[in-house]
């Protein structure tokens, strides 16, 4: 579990745990991932278009190195 420090303008920072935005990412994205294909086998197959926009997005992070959930993990303190 990381620790946060609050810096002297308020923002937080992730201490030194090895979590880094690149491995939260990977984290986050294949959790989704896996989650929607499951929901798609036995919910509804309307859910594979959530996976596809999770591979879409992944796909355009390889050549632009940006990606909007690194927006939000980088607000959660992570670096």
């Amino acid at each position: 579990m990381a620790t946060q420090t609050i810096t002297s303008h308020g923002t937080t920072e992730a201490c030194e745990t090895g979590w880094t935005v690149e491995k939260a990412l990977r984290l986050v994205a294949g959790t989704v991932v896996m989650g929607s294909v499951l929901l798609g086998m036995f919910v509804h197959p309307n859910w594979y278009y959530f996976t596809l926009f999770v591979g879409a997005n992944l796909f355009q992070s390889a050549f632009t190195n940006w990606c909007p959930m690194m927006t939000v993990l980088r607000k959660a303190g992570l670096r």
